[in-house]
Order: structure tokens, then C-alpha cells, then sequence
């Protein structure tokens, strides 16, 4: 279900980024006050097809190219965001915002911003959900656990750097009037070519990024269904298939139809619920405790063999309780923002 709620995000997200292109183009050529106001879901349908396809992949040791160019592609759009965030604090000569943080009408609203916010936080470091899936399909030696601990470290280290740096920043050139995302919220307008090039690069990386949580659902689902009818025809039978300037691949109908009804599902339900913000918050908020945390803790207890009520687990279970209440507090504000973006 994690897997799957992160695919719907991804669909919301690469459509607001092909919306963002065309409303920068639509600015440049009409001033920046002009209305161009464009809707979403038809960019959420050109992902899906998209993903039709690229959903074909068998599986994950076929996708090494894919996922360096998504990671090239995520490096590339922090890196335009992180700058037009310092160059929109010089131009301005000032640090917009307060330590307050924006401000809400009531005690309320803004208790449910807080909460909401959370949300997000947590929705940060999804990568815990296929950490296990990327080891596995690792080679040795050296041993998969080390490539993958060296692996995280860096991972963690670059994105927690680029994360504090685009919101710090991006705040301080925007204040209260930050946008949720600062490539398709318009904070900057200018050059839009590279606004354009910037949402290009969060479009090519999230190709990617939706295969490579896709896929352990895929191969779970699929293996499933082949143990629980071993004769089918149906299940079990590939066929070659060649198209013309293309390399012959072996086509499964099985393979066909589930990832299709997958990939239609996550675009119905984005088109359903596209609001950015408000769905990041609920699934940070559902992954961030059991994944990122909980299994963690408990995996360490077991392997280190920490015996309760030592100094040590006393330490790490109150820290994965506290966690917990953040969770559940993000979960509550996240699911009201989202309650309040489709009703209010």
C-alpha cells in the first residue's frame, strides 16, 4: 500500500510539472500577469500512458539505466531550485518570513498547517520502502550490506543537504507566500527556460521513480498469482514479440494486464485527489513510523541482541514512540488539509 500511495504522488507531482511548462511559456509570451490558468488531469493521463509502457520492464535488473538517469535528473532540478532560491534572496536584499512560519486565520487553521506540515516532513525519505528490494538486486562481493549502508549514507547526507537548503532558502526568499513547490508554484518567473528545464528534470526522474517503487509490487504480485495457478496458460506463457526498429521482447499477458489495471488505477485516483501537499502529508505520515523507523529499531534489537529495559532500548523505544505520536498528528492535519482541499 506504501508502494502504491508513493505512485499516486509521483502522477500528481509530474503533472503539476508539465502543467508548469506550459503556464512558464504561457507567462513569458503574455506577461506575468496574464491568466494562464491550465488544468491538470490531462497531464496525468499522458504520465499513465507513459507508464503503460515503461511499465512493461520485466523487472528490476533491466532498469540499471533507468535509475541513473532519474538520479541524474533529481540532482539536477535541487540544484535549479536551491539557486533560484539564493538568487531571489540577493535580488530581493532581504530575508523574508518569520520564525512563526506562516500564519493562520484561526488557532485552528493554523494548528492543521503545523500537522499537515509534518506530513510532508516525514514524506521526505520514501526510500525505506524498497530499501530491502535495491539490496537484493545488489552483486557480490563486496557483501550487499555494505554497498547499501555506504550507499544510504551518502544518499542521506545529499538530500538532507538539498532539502534544508531549498526550504530554508525558499522561504527566506518568499516568506508567507512560499509556494508548496517552488518550480510549478510560480514564485519565479524567470528565465523560464530554465523553469522549463528544471520541470523537465522532475518529469524524466519521476519515469523513473514510479517504476522503481512499482516494481516490487509488480514482481510480488506476479509471482503470486503464478504459484496460485501454475497451469494457466494464461499466467504463464510469453510470447516474442517483435515491433518494427525495436528489439524483439518477450510480451506476458499476465505481465500486460496486471501492470495495466495498476498504472490506470494510481492515474484515476491522482486525478481524483490532486492536491500536492495534501496527499504527500498522509502518505509521509503513513509510511514515515513503521518503515523509517519501528522495523529499524526493532530489526536493531534483535541483531544486536539489546535486552529491555537496558539504558539503550529505554532510549530507542521512547524515540520510536515519539515518532509515532509525530505520525499520527501528521496523518490527522493531512487528512483534514485533504477533506478540506476537495470539500472546502
Amino acid at each position: 500500500m506504501c508502494l502504491y500511495g508513493v505512485c499516486i504522488a509521483y502522477v500528481i507531482t509530474t503533472s503539476l510539472s508539465l502543467r508548469a511548462i506550459q503556464q512558464s511559456n504561457c507567462y513569458h509570451k503574455e506577461g506575468h500577469e496574464a491568466n494562464c490558468t491550465f488544468g491538470d488531469t490531462i497531464y496525468m493521463v499522458i504520465f499513465g500512458a507513459v507508464q503503460l509502457i515503461v511499465s512493461q520492464i520485466p523487472d528490476f535488473h533491466n532498469m540499471a539505466w533507468l535509475s541513473v538517469i532519474a538520479a541524474i535528473m533529481s540532482f539536477s532540478y535541487a540544484s535549479i531550485g536551491l539557486g533560484l532560491g539564493v538568487a531571489k534572496v540577493i535580488e530581493n536584499g532581504t530575508i523574508k518570513g518569520s520564525i512563526g512560519g506562516v500564519p493562520g486565520a484561526t488557532v485552528a487553521e493554523k494548528l492543521w498547517l503545523i500537522l499537515q506540515a509534518l506530513g510532508d516532513i516525514a514524506f521526505a525519505y520514501p526510500y525505506a520502502i524498497i530499501l530491502f528490494e535495491i539490496q537484493d538486486t545488489l552483486k557480490s562481493p563486496p557483501p550487499e550490506n555494505q554497498t547499501m549502508k555506504k550507499a544510504s549514507t551518502a544518499a542521506i547526507f545529499i538530500t538532507t543537504f538539498f532539502y534544508l537548503c531549498c526550504g530554508c532558502f525558499g522561504y527566506a526568499a518568499f516568506g508567507s507566500d512560499t509556494p508548496g513547490n517552488l518550480l510549478t508554484g510560480f514564485g519565479f518567473y524567470e528565465p523560464y527556460w530554465l523553469i522549463d528545464f528544471a520541470n523537465a528534470c522532475v518529469i524524466l526522474h519521476l519515469v523513473g521513480g514510479y517504476q522503481v517503487y512499482s516494481q516490487p509490487l509488480f514482481a510480488y504480485g506476479e509471482r503470486w498469482v503464478s504459484e496460485k495457478f501454475p497451469n494457466s496458460r494464461f499466467v504463464n506463457n510469453s510470447y516474442a514479440i517483435k515491433l518494427p526498429f525495436l528489439p524483439a521482447f518477450q510480451l506476458s499477458l499476465l505481465r500486460l494486464c496486471f501492470r495495466t489495471v495498476y498504472v490506470v488505477s494510481t492515474t484515476a485516483i491522482a486525478v481524483v485527489f490532486p492536491y500536492f501537499n495534501q496527499v504527500l502529508g498522509v502518505l509521509g505520515a503513513l509510511n514515515f513510523w513503521p518503515l523509517a523507523i519501528y522495523f529499524p529499531v526493532e530489526m536493531y534489537f534483535v541483531q544486536r541482541k539489546i535486552e529491555a529495559w537496558t539504558t539503550k532500548w529505554v532510549v530507542l523505544q521512547t524515540f520510536s514512540i515519539v515518532c509515532l505520536v509525530v505520525s499520527i498528528l501528521g496523518l490527522i492535519g493531512s487528512i483534514e488539509g485533504l477533506i478540506s482541499a476537495k470539500f472546502g
